[in-house]
């Protein structure tokens, strides 16, 4: 199998498509394809670092819970899945990035209804490089977010690919000055970021972050980091948080495969804690770090 950086791999960014290992311009699919008609597909994304896929097998566990609770069946193998994300790092030569995998139900005649007997479903992966310099300084410096309405759909929990509603709260923030939007449902609880998960730490230290529900997105960095702090004696807890609540809080941070306790400094532009990263953040970062690197350890024999 290659590496990343073997030599052997063709230079420029390459796609994969149904396949097909293609230059990233001529990748495209079928104009009848239902994720571009009516939405009809899944995604996954999974950071890569070093080379190597972090907590892979968990991103693949939430790509066949997708893929199942829209009736869709897994494209291939999941060993075979794992062999394309290696040979796109191969090809592509990104060292520090993400994988993006996209699975729709194929390419049929328009009709809302899915096809009696399906199609060959699509498989789209991509693949870009990490700004580990502009991660850094989020890290240190932190990042600013903005409430936003939470207008979504009501299965949340399924990484589709209709992120409209995400997309537009994301712009709304950005026009603001913030990195990132975190939702608000009708009761004035917080719901999830438009692509990160939410977290608070309270007045008494207490890690907070949304049960999971339809509402949210169960987030793998989400898990794998509440895996960390509870092996850590830590204190969670699970449950809704209001608006006036993560303004209050001491500290505050979001987490997604793009990064994992990225500190939040202000909301609404109003200052959280100190307005600077705070150090339970700071462990939990470093917690996460050392959980998911053992996960992806060699087992042995």
């Amino acid at each position: 199998m290659k590496k990343w950086s073997d030599s052997r791999a063709p230079a420029g960014r390459v796609a994969y498509v149904n396949g097909r290992y293609l230059p990233f311009a001529q990748a495209s699919v079928h104009v009848e394809d239902r994720a571009l008609q009516l939405g009809d597909g899944i995604y996954e994304v999974a950071n890569v670092l070093g080379g190597v896929p972090t907590d892979e097998d968990a991103h693949l566990d939430r790509l066949e819970r997708s893929l199942r609770e829209l009736g869709m069946p897994m494209p291939m193998a999941r060993a075979a899945l794992k062999l394309v994300m290696r040979e796109m790092i191969a090809r592509n030569r990104i060292a520090n990035g993400f994988l993006y995998i996209q699975v729709t139900r194929g390419a049929v005649k328009r009709d809302h209804v899915p096809p009696g007997d399906p199609p060959r479903p699509t498989v789209i992966i991509t693949m870009r490089a990490q700004d580990m310099a502009a991660l850094a300084e989020r890290l240190e410096k932190g990042i600013a977010v903005s409430t936003q309405a939470d207008i979504r759909w009501g299965r949340c929990d399924i990484k589709t690919v209709q992120l409209l509603p995400n997309l537009l709260a994301k712009q709304a923030a950005r026009q603001t000055g913030a990195f990132e939007a975190w939702l608000v449902d009708r009761d004035g609880f917080v719901t999830e970021g438009a692509s990160t998960t939410a977290w608070i730490v309270d007045g008494e230290g207490r890690i907070v972050t949304r049960d999971l529900s339809n509402a949210i997105l169960p987030g793998v960095t989400r898990r794998i980091m509440l895996e960390a702090m509870e092996e850590a004696g830590g204190k969670v807890v699970e449950r809704k948080f209001t608006v006036a609540e993560a303004k209050a809080a001491k500290e505050a941070f979001l987490s997604s495969a793009t990064g994992a306790a990225v500190p939040v400094v202000a909301i609404d532009d109003q200052k959280i804690g100190d307005g600077a990263p705070g150090p339970l953040t700071r462990r939990i970062r470093e917690l996460y770090a050392a959980r998911s690197a053992a996960l992806a350890a060699p087992k042995k024999a």
